[in-house]
Order: C-alpha cells, then sequence, then structure tokens
C-alpha cells in the first residue's frame, strides 16, 4: 500500500531506523505515533495524542527531550542523544534519538540503544555524559570550522560560557539526576554551536563553543540558567556567566597555530583560578594567545633539544626485605621558571604533541647518569617514564629501541613506566612495543593504575611486569573495608598473573601499613624518602625499622628481577 500522506511517508522511511516514531506539534505535544508503545512503555499509541512528549521520559530526562526537541527546530535535525523513557514497570528504556524537521512539521524517532558512548564525526570519543568533545579534538576541529567561516566570509564567534555553581549542584544530586543535568547542559550547548563538534568542555562547569555570529546567546543563557534552576532541589538562581573570545587578526593565522592557539588559551582557562579571572583572560584577542602558543612550544623546544632540565631519583622498596630495588626518574626544571613545573611542562607536552621528544631525552638523561656509575653494581637501577602517546610515535620508538641496541649494559639497569595520563588507543601496537623492550632484557610498568577507567582494560591486553598503583586509588581504597578488599583481590590478581605490584604516594605509617595487608610488594612515597639528585639522602633509609618488623607482619615476594 502507498503512503498516503507526507507524515505516512516520513513513517515508512522511519520505521526503516526506529523502534518508535512520533509528530510533534510546537508546544512539543505528540500529534501522530506508532510503534510498539504498548509493549515498550505499557501505554496504546492513540491514548498518546495531545500528550507532551517530555511525560513519556523518566524525570531526570524530561528536560532533555525539550532542549533535544529544540536543536531539531533550530538546526531541521539531530541525532546522537540517549533518552529513557518511563515505563510504569520495570527499569527505563535507553534509546537513541533522531529528530527532524520536515515541511515546517517535527518528528522524532526513537530505537532501543546499543549506545556505549559518543563519537566525534572522526571517531573521537566524547565526554559519555554530556556527549561534549574533550578539548584537544574540539580545538583541532574548532580550527578547521573557524578557518572555512572565514575564508568564506561567513560571520561567527567562539564563546565560553561558565555555570559557577554546576560542579556543585552535581555532587548534591543523586546520579540520575547529575546524569539528567549534564546530557542537559551537553544538549544546549551543541544546540547552539555549529554543530555536534563545536563544543567542548574545558572544566567542570565551563564550557567552550564555536557558533555561527547570529546564534543567540541570550537564549543560550536563558536555557542554561533553567535547565540549572529546575535541577536544583534548593531553588538555586542557576546564574551563568560568558565571555567572547576576541577573534581579531585570526585570517592571518593558519589553521594549525590556531588550534595550538586554542589549546593554549582552554589550557589557561583550566589552570586559573576563579571564573571572572578566566573569563577576562580569555577575552585576549587570539592572535595574542597564539603568539604565546608558539612562544610555550618554543621554549619547550629549546629545554629538550639543549637538555636543559635535571633527574632527581626516588627509590622504590621491597616491603618483605626493606631494601632498595630501584629508583624513579623524575624530572626537575628551571627552578626560576615556575612555569615550567615538572607536572605543567609535561601536560603541556602532552597537550601539544612534542612528548615523544621529552621522553626520548629523558631516557638519553638517565642513561647518561648510568653510564657513571659501577656497571658491576646491581645499586644503581632506574625506571624512565614513557607517556601513552609515545608509544604511538614511530620515531620515538624506533629512536628508544636504537639508543637500547646501541648500548646492551644498560639491560637489567633500565626499567620503563608506561603512564596512563595519556590514554592508549592501539592496545595491540602498544603490545608490541612493550614486547620489544621486555625481549630486549627491560622490564616494563604500568603506572598510575587505578586513577582511570581503562586500568582493567590495560591489565588484561598488555604484557607487562609490574603494576604501580595510583596514590589516589590507594587513598580512596583507606576509606572503608570495601576498598581494602577491592586492592587486596587486585593484588591477588597480579600475584596470579605473574605481575608485581607498586604501592605509590605513601608517605604515612598508616597508608604503610595498609598497603601492606592489601598484599602490595613494594612502596614509593615520601615515607622513605622525598625526590633527591643525591642517592646519599636515601642511605640510610628514612624510616627503615617501620619495615624490618616482626616476620609475620612483612608480606610481600621479589616478583621485580
Amino acid at each position: 500500500m502507498e503512503p498516503r500522506n507526507e507524515r505516512d511517508r516520513y513513517a515508512a522511511l522511519a520505521f526503516c531506523w526506529a523502534d518508535l516514531i512520533m509528530q510533534i506539534d510546537s508546544r512539543d505535544r505528540i500529534v501522530f505515533a506508532a510503534g510498539p508503545f504498548e509493549a515498550f512503555i505499557d501505554r496504546r499509541q492513540d491514548d498518546l495524542r495531545g500528550e507532551e512528549v517530555a511525560t513519556l521520559m523518566v524525570p531526570e530526562d524530561r528536560v532533555l527531550m525539550g532542549q533535544c526537541l529544540k536543536l531539531v527546530r533550530r538546526k531541521g535535525r539531530a541525532s546522537g542523544e540517549v533518552v529513557r523513557l518511563h515505563r510504569p514497570r520495570g527499569v527505563p528504556l535507553s534509546m537513541d534519538f533522531a529528530g527532524y524537521t520536515l515541511d515546517q512539521q517535527s518528528f522524532i524517532a526513537l530505537r532501543l540503544t546499543s549506545h556505549r558512548g559518543y563519537d566525534a564525526r572522526d571517531g573521537t570519543p566524547r565526554d559519555p555524559q554530556s556527549g561534549l568533545l574533550p578539548p584537544q579534538a574540539f580545538s583541532e576541529l574548532a580550527s578547521g570550522k573557524i578557518k572555512q567561516r572565514q575564508e568564506t566570509g561567513q560571520d561567527f564567534g567562539v564563546t565560553v560560557i561558565d555555570l559557577p555553581g554546576l560542579g556543585g549542584l552535581c555532587d548534591r544530586l543523586p546520579s540520575p539526576g547529575a546524569l539528567g543535568l549534564l546530557r542537559s547542559v551537553g544538549a544546549s550547548l551543541r544546540a547552539c554551536a555549529f554543530d555536534d563538534d563545536s563544543a567542548t568542555e574545558i572544566a567542570q562547569g565551563r564550557y567552550g563553543l564555536v557558533h555561527d555570529g547570529a546564534a543567540d546567546l541570550e537564549a543560550l543563557r536563558h536555557d542554561l540558567s533553567e535547565i540549572v534552576r529546575q535541577h536544583d532541589p534548593d531553588g538555586g538562581e542557576g546564574r551563568v556567566e560568558t565571555s567572547a573570545i576576541d577573534l581579531e587578526g585570526v585570517d592571518q593565522i593558519d589553521e594549525g597555530d590556531l588550534a595550538k592557539g586554542l589549546i593554549y588559551a582552554i589550557n589557561q582557562c583550566q589552570r586559573a583560578d576563579g571564573a571572572a579571572i578566566s573569563l577576562r583572560m580569555l577575552s585576549t584577542s587570539i592572535p595574542q594567545l597564539v603568539h604565546q602558543g608558539i612562544n610555550e612550544v618554543a621554549l619547550f623546544r629549546r629545554v629538550v633539544a639543549n637538555r636543559s632540565f635535571d633527574i632527581v631519583l626516588q627509590p622504590i622498596v621491597s616491603l618483605s626485605t626493606g631494601d632498595i630495588h630501584h629508583y624513579e626518574a623524575l624530572c626537575r626544571f628551571d627552578p626560576e621558571r615556575p612555569d615550567l613545573s615538572p607536572y605543567r611542562a609535561i601536560t603541556f607536552a602532552e597537550e601539544t604533541g612534542l612528548i615523544h621528544d621529552f621522553d626520548l631525552a629523558m631516557a638519553e638523561k638517565v642513561l647518561g647518569w648510568l653510564s657513571g656509575k659501577p656497571r658491576n653494581s646491581d645499586a644503581y637501577r632506574v625506571a624512565v617514564n614513557i607517556s601513552g602517546f609515545s608509544i604511538g610515535v614511530d620515531s620515538y620508538v624506533k629512536g628508544l629501541l636504537d639508543l637500547l641496541r646501541a648500548e646492551p649494559w644498560t639491560k637489567g639497569k633500565m626499567l620503563f613506566e608506561i603512564t596512563e595520563s595519556s590514554k592508549m588507543t592501539d592496545l595491540d601496537s602498544a603490545n608490541s612495543f612493550i614486547g620489544s623492550l621486555r625481549d630486549s632484557g627491560y622490564q616494563v610498568c604500568l603506572d598510575d593504575f587505578g586513577a582511570g577507567a581503562a586500568s582493567f582494560q590495560y591489565l588484561s591486553a598488555l604484557e607487562v611486569d609490574v603494576v604501580k598503583i595510583d596514590g589516589s586509588a590507594i587513598r580512596n581504597a583507606m576509606r572503608g573495608p570495601k576498598g581494602m578488599a577491592f586492592l587486596s583481590a587486585l593484588t591477588e590478581l597480579c600475584r596470579r598473573l605473574g605481575v608485581t605490584t607498586i604501592a605509590e604516594m605513601i608517605d604515612t605509617e598508616e597508608s604503610l601499613d595498609f598497603v601492606r595487608s592489601c598484599g602490595c610488594d613494594f612502596v614509593q612515597g615520601y615515607l622513605f624518602g622525598r625526590p633527591s639528585a643525591d642517592l646519599k639522602s636515601f642511605q640510610p633509609l628514612p624510616n627503615l625499622g617501620l619495615l624490618r618488623g616482626s616476620p609475620d607482619r612483612l608480606r610481600g615476594r621479589a616478583g621485580l628481577s
């Protein structure tokens, strides 16, 4: 039978994709519905006419549905959201959302989802709560969109939006309410941006977006304020602050430098204390931010090229013997340059794609230090950090393996710690690199374990010798009996896998007793010495008496060779 009208033709097409379809009027009420509503939500489709579509959703997603419909009407179509249908009996149903405007009529289609998270058009994972891009991906994609519109003479803008009370509100809300709030905020921002790839979360409650010059930012402010107010059980005001970034002179900047400028702007915003300071700072013109970003890149490149940094060492101590097994090498920059603190410099290097050069320079620096020590002594063994980002850079992999092949005496004297600060995406390639190091006689440690959701995925996929448990994970585990059970289970799992465990940031006797009772093998932290360039700082080892107690108190095994 042929479809009788445009609505029916749409319905026929939508059923190719959707489980449920609806036509919605200008007041967000259902005009027409088709699909197995009775099976899904125990409602007959004919009974839905005239009902506000948001009432079909769980309470936490009703504002989100309203934002999705606004997006459909503003842009003609929208997709990518997940909304949850309320069911009188049973758990809510998660549904993929798609919406269209056709001949001034709005239609939505819903399908049972197999959704695992948002993805940008280039496959970049989005934030699973807000659906927004991570800052670096946003900077790269947004710079291309800015240049396209600048070259075609289209008006556009870049705006930073701050919701000062959002973090505290999310903490006060139960998980479903906080999730609904963040989804609604993300949908509103994407509705105002160029497209789904033109908005980012800079920091908690702070966002950036690229938008058409004609975008109604006042309407966006109102929407965001209403979303916060509706979710706040205490009836907060929903304060929203905005600041436009000055784009004067952007036509003189190439796309690559523009991306660096946006990354630099976002980093400055993340580091600044207080929303007002951040927003005032970001009113600085893009050319100035680009200039500052380029200067930082050039400075860091000079530091790496000239090896203008030092190494300090911190001991890793056996819980079973009290002996120092090896040291971790850490970097220190010019003390007169607080802007070159180790954390900030390495984070900047990862964000700007320079970390692989630094990682190779660090390996060379450690090798140089070891070359001045007796080669027939086991007292000088050093672990070198490798960013997860560097593993994917061919020049780094080749450079490191060539360096080690040229200095075979470093076997057993150098270890490598792969940090999770920059996520690894190609685990097969990462495992191949790890295998190359191990086959060459070098042990490999998975650092930052427990700091991110991917830790267990890494442990199952990567053939490592050692796991270093992140200090924040240990502090969280110390808060209750479940934490002790979890950490004990982790050390037992590692034992069965033949993997040694190191507990880091052990700064107190309480944390030492905790990780020892959980079965960790080695410890590292201020309790046994702060990082130092002088190994005499650890002779004798501070607080050694805490380790040399009765045999029944000392657990662990010598898993490191």
